[in-house]
């Protein structure tokens, strides 16, 4: 089922506040690898704890709403920068209040991939860390898996 996202976002935000997970189909491209759109979904739980590294489901100043990897936080966790993984250059900055959720699972392909296992954020750093030359990974993987 499709919704609108004026009417999906609050929904979801009730639900996660309410202790309730969330599953949402992902769409976009902005977190490719580790999470493609269309394919992919996401379990979200209400975001008590956030640390860099983290996938969020944020709602920012121009209404938009942004599944996207914490890359800092500013202002004594008041303040996250965010950025997704598909990105190569753009970053966005909400505060902690407009965290809506946080991703717990990714289902890929049938199979649930642990957000918080030590090998996925050991992927997410070495991807963090390979920023310079992000453009160029991305569009290999575009090539193949696309």
């Amino acid at each position: 089922m499709e919704l609108a996202n004026e009417i999906l976002f609050p929904e979801v935000a009730a639900l996660l506040e309410e202790g309730h997970t969330v599953t949402l189909k992902a769409k976009g491209t902005s977190m490719m690898p580790f999470i493609v759109g269309g394919r992919d979904s996401v379990v979200l739980q209400k975001a008590d704890r956030v640390a860099v590294g983290d996938i969020v489901l944020a709602r920012l100043d121009d209404g938009r709403h942004v599944l996207h990897r914490v890359t800092g936080l500013a202002e004594g966790g008041k303040v996250v920068n965010l950025m997704g993984d598909g990105s190569i250059r753009c970053r966005e900055t909400c505060r902690r209040s407009d965290l809506l959720g946080k991703a717990v699972q990714i289902v890929r392909n049938g199979r649930t991939v642990d957000c918080s296992a030590a090998g996925e954020r050991r992927r997410a750093r070495l991807w963090q860390a390979l920023l310079p030359v992000r453009r160029y990974v991305l569009w290999i993987f575009r090539k193949i898996c696309m």
